[in-house]
């Protein structure tokens, strides 16, 4: 994985992303704005269910759903 295809989010800061990698697949910053609308909401969510639940497998069940309704919520935008 290279840092130009998976730019780290801002909204995370390293820690988080240290802790949980996954969060890297959350950015949306890169994508055309109708995009970005799809899927910001989900990258927001990331950030709640991170600050707000324990680290434990559950949680990253969680993320790898929420990851999956992203990229699904993306493709139904792609004209």
């Amino acid at each position: 994985m290279t840092n130009a295809i998976h730019p780290a989010p801002v909204e995370f800061d390293p820690d988080q992303l240290q802790a949980d990698p996954i969060l890297r697949f959350f950015h949306y910053g890169h994508l055309p704005e109708k995009l970005q609308g799809a899927s910001k909401p989900f990258c927001d969510l990331a950030g709640h269910i991170v600050t707000t639940l324990p680290r434990n497998p559950e949680r990253t069940v969680a993320l790898r759903k929420l990851l999956e309704a992203k990229d699904a919520a993306v493709r139904a935008n792609v004209q």
